[in-house]
């Protein structure tokens, strides 16, 4: 019987081993390695508990050093289930049942459930959810979002949730943004490209059907996942009804609607009121940005109309303001093209757009269906 040499298989020492001209890489091996990784500090946790349980029970250790050790403690406990989540979803032994599923009804059962933590930590979490539904394994929808929530907790105190309809394509879409609040934000690798962010794609990858992106800009951080396996589409604008036989009762759903119009031109706050108390919605006009922000102290508004020739610095500081205290607030701008017409698109930054000379035939309309979007 011919003796297998030692690099073959079956040689003697040759069992579990790499050869020689075997390559190695970190890629292919590293979802075991992981899976290991989080073995070992599970392990690892495991013995430093029972040491800390030792101290306890002889009364060793205070309550400072209690809450001291019991921070990082848990910091390392969640990091250890976060890379275990990571090597199940990324080996894809999950068993997922696509049901229809409310994506505003898993956001705010998320959020609720994790209220007391978000008080704790001194962040302002703010929600827009609009009833959407999804096919999504329940469980996955929730592990999704809760991902992108402990995304974005180190990143900033104001985050905001928010569940629609994009444009286009119509899929339901997921946002969760982080505001600034004057700190230019930071696009650094390490920072945004964390393991929570790591889980989150790979829930997405392992779920399907769903895009993740981020953008970076001067107002803060923002995650948006569109879901392409939308099963119904929600309209905004049917919620102010255009088409009714009776004129009056396509404004009933304007009443106490509360519009500021600012406009350093006379004859356009003018213009703009009469256009605006004609569909039944109260205004109050001022002249520029300074008396404008003194008035939103006062009296909160529902709709901003804007004259163009305040567009500037100015105007970003003021809209930037007025949307941490409303997030939907919508603006019209009043444009010195007589004849311009345009609805806002889905951008924050995008505002609808009515001519000087069309005030009294086209604002009414522009009004109802910026209201609407953000009812």
């Amino acid at each position: 019987m011919a003796t297998p040499k030692k690099d073959q298989p079956g040689a003697a020492g040759a069992a579990g081993s790499l050869r020689s001209n075997e390559t190695w890489s970190l890629s292919e091996h590293a979802p075991a390695l992981l899976a290991s990784a989080a073995e070992q500090i599970g392990e690892a946790l495991q013995v430093l508990q029972g040491g800390i349980d030792q101290l306890q029970a002889q009364s060793r250790l205070g309550p400072q050093a209690q809450w001291a050790l019991s921070v990082p403690m848990h910091r390392i406990k969640r990091l250890t289930v976060v890379m275990q989540q990571l090597q199940r979803f990324h080996s894809g032994r999950i068993r997922q049942s696509h049901e229809k599923v409310d994506l505003a009804r898993v956001a705010e059962d998320c959020l609720q459930d994790r209220r007391k933590e978000f008080a704790l930590l001194g962040v302002e979490m703010r929600r827009k959810l609009k009833p959407v539904d999804v096919l999504i394994d329940p469980t996955v929808a929730h592990a999704f979002l809760s991902a992108l929530v402990d995304w974005a907790l180190p990143l900033g105190r104001r985050i905001d949730v928010r569940v629609d309809v994009n444009h286009w394509p119509p899929h339901a879409r997921l946002q969760v943004r982080i505001h600034n609040d004057g700190a230019p934000p930071s696009s650094a690798a390490p920072v945004l490209d964390n393991l929570d962010w790591a889980l989150a794609r790979q829930i997405g990858a392992t779920a399907g059907g769903i895009d993740l992106q981020r953008e970076v800009t001067a107002e803060g951080i923002t995650a948006i996942a569109l879901f392409h396996r939308t099963a119904q589409s929600v309209d905004g604008i049917s919620a102010i009804d255009l088409t009714a036989d009776d004129p009056t009762s396509a404004f009933k759903s304007l009443q106490g609607i509360y519009a500021l119009v600012i406009s350093p031109a006379l004859q356009v706050r003018a213009d703009v009121r009469d256009a605006l108390r004609e569909i039944g919605v109260a205004a109050d006009s001022v002249v520029d940005l300074q008396q404008a922000a003194d008035a939103v102290r006062h009296r909160m508004p529902s709709i901003v109309v804007i004259d163009a020739d305040l567009r500037g610095p100015a105007f970003d500081r003021f809209r930037s303001q007025l949307l941490r205290e409303a997030m939907d607030m919508p603006f019209v701008e009043i444009s010195g093209d007589d004849s311009a017409f345009a609805m806002s698109g889905f951008s924050e930054t995008s505002m609808a757009s009515v001519g000087r000379g069309s005030i009294r035939e086209s604002l009414g309309t522009a009004v109802m269906f910026e209201l609407a979007k953000s009812i």
